[in-house]
C-alpha cells in the first residue's frame, strides 16, 4: 500500500527549539471555559517539550485580551472571522511547529499524561493515524462521554460508550472516529489530507477527518489511559439539526462510491425515517432545518463534486473495508430513555443488521 505521508514523516524533529506537541484549541466567546482548562493543560505541560496555541475565532466578547493577559505563554491566534472549529485549527496547525498535533476542546479538564498517552498509542504503531482519549463527563466524572465514536452505517454518529461507568471500555481499541473533544495525530499527515474541511463548519467533521485518514490506509486508535473531563450536556442550538444532517450527507457523498451510495438506499430511507421522527419529537419548531439540509445539498452539488474528487484521490482502501468498520446499531439511549429508545431497538435493529448482511454481500469494491 502505497503510503501519503512524505519518506521522512515520523522522524523525530531534531532541532530543540521546535515543540514534540502542539496543543490546538479553539476560543469564541469562552473565556469561562478557557480559565479553567489551561490551568491544567499547563500543568501537565511541565517538563514537556509542548506549546500550546489558542486561535480566537473573532469572539465578541473580551476573552481574547483575557487569555492574553492572564496566559502570556500561551501563543494567541486571532482568526479575522469565525470560520468554525475545523478552520480555527486548520489556522492554528498552519503556524503550529510540533510533530504532534493534539485537538482539545476548551470545555474540557485533562488527567495527568492524558498527552503522553495518546503519543504513546500513535508511535506504538505506524498505521495509527490518530488517537482519542476516554473523555468522561465532567458533571458525573464516574461515566463516559466518548471512548471514541461510533458511526453507523447511515453516517450517524454516536459516542461510543455515553453513559456507560468508567470501569467500561478498558482496553486501547480500533474505532470508526475519533471524539473531538480530545485527539492526537501527526502533524505531516492533517496537513497531507488537507486537515478539516471547513464546509462542516460545527458538527461531524472529526468524522469526517476520521473517515478520511481511514481512506489514506490508516486507523483510529482509542487510549483508555488517556483521561479528559468534558463538560457536555446534550442540547439543540438554532441550527444543530441542519448543521448535523448536512453534514452527514455531505460525509456520505465525499467518502464512498457511487456504487455504495446506491447500495445503502434502503438504509438510507430508514434512517431519514428516524432521523425525521427525532426531529418532530425534539426539535419540532426548527423542523425547517432539515428541509433546509436537502436543499443546501441540491444548492452545492457541484461543489460537492469537487471535494469528493479531491478526497477520492487520497484513497487506499476499498470501500468494503471502510465500510466493515461502521455499525449497524444505532445507540438510541443517547437520544432520550424510556419506551421510545427500547421500541426502536425492538423495531430498527434487526432491519439494519440484516440491511448491513446485504450491503456486504454487494460490495466487492
Amino acid at each position: 500500500m502505497q503510503n501519503i505521508l512524505p519518506a521522512n514523516a515520523h522522524r523525530e524533529l531534531p532541532n530543540s527549539e521546535h515543540p514534540r506537541v502542539s496543543i490546538l484549541l479553539i476560543n469564541y466567546n469562552g473565556w469561562g471555559d478557557l480559565s479553567r482548562c489551561l490551568p491544567t493543560v499547563l500543568a501537565d505541560a511541565v517538563g514537556h517539550s509542548y506549546e500550546i496555541i489558542v486561535i480566537d475565532n473573532c469572539s465578541t466578547d473580551d476573552s481574547a485580551q483575557q487569555i492574553a493577559q492572564h496566559f502570556p505563554q500561551v501563543r494567541l491566534i486571532r482568526n479575522v472571522t469565525n470560520s468554525g472549529f475545523g478552520g480555527g485549527n486548520n489556522l492554528a496547525a498552519q503556524s503550529a511547529r510540533g510533530e504532534f498535533l493534539a485537538f482539545l476542546n476548551a470545555d474540557t479538564l485533562v488527567e495527568k499524561d492524558w498527552l503522553e498517552e495518546l503519543v504513546k498509542g500513535i508511535q506504538s504503531d505506524p498505521k495509527v493515524g490518530m488517537a482519542t482519549s476516554k473523555v468522561l463527563l465532567m458533571s458525573e466524572p464516574d461515566r463516559i462521554n466518548a471512548c471514541g465514536n461510533d458511526v453507523h452505517m447511515t453516517g450517524l454518529t454516536l459516542c461510543r460508550g455515553a453513559g456507560m461507568t468508567t470501569n467500561h471500555y478498558a482496553e486501547p481499541a480500533q474505532v470508526s472516529a475519533t471524539s473531538g473533544a480530545a485527539f492526537v495525530m501527526r502533524r505531516d499527515l492533517f496537513l497531507a489530507i488537507r486537515g478539516f474541511d471547513e464546509t462542516f463548519f460545527m458538527y461531524v467533521e472529526d468524522t469526517d477527518l476520521s473517515l478520511r485518514i481511514q481512506l489514506a490506509g490508516y486507523t483510529v486508535r482509542y487510549i483508555p489511559t488517556s483521561m479528559v473531563y468534558h463538560d457536555y450536556a446534550l442540547t439543540f442550538g438554532p441550527l444543530k439539526t441542519f448543521y448535523q444532517e448536512r453534514n452527514r450527507y455531505l460525509l456520505l457523498l465525499k467518502n464512498f462510491k457511487l456504487g455504495t451510495l446506491l447500495a445503502l438506499i434502503p438504509a438510507l430511507l430508514l434512517a431519514e425515517v428516524i432521523t425525521w421522527g427525532y426531529t418532530l419529537l425534539y426539535d419540532r419548531k426548527r423542523y425547517a432545518n432539515k428541509l433546509n439540509a436537502y436543499i443546501w445539498i441540491l444548492q452545492h452539488i457541484q461543489q460537492i463534486r469537487h471535494t469528493r474528487r479531491s478526497t477520492q484521490r487520497m484513497r487506499r482502501i476499498p470501500d468494503r473495508k471502510l465500510y466493515s468498520i461502521l455499525t449497524w446499531r444505532i445507540d438510541f439511549g443517547q437520544t432520550g430513555q424510556g419506551w421510545i429508545s427500547r421500541a426502536s431497538h425492538v423495531l430498527f435493529d434487526p432491519v439494519f443488521f440484516v440491511l448491513r448482511l446485504c450491503v456486504l454481500a454487494i460490495l466487492w469494491w
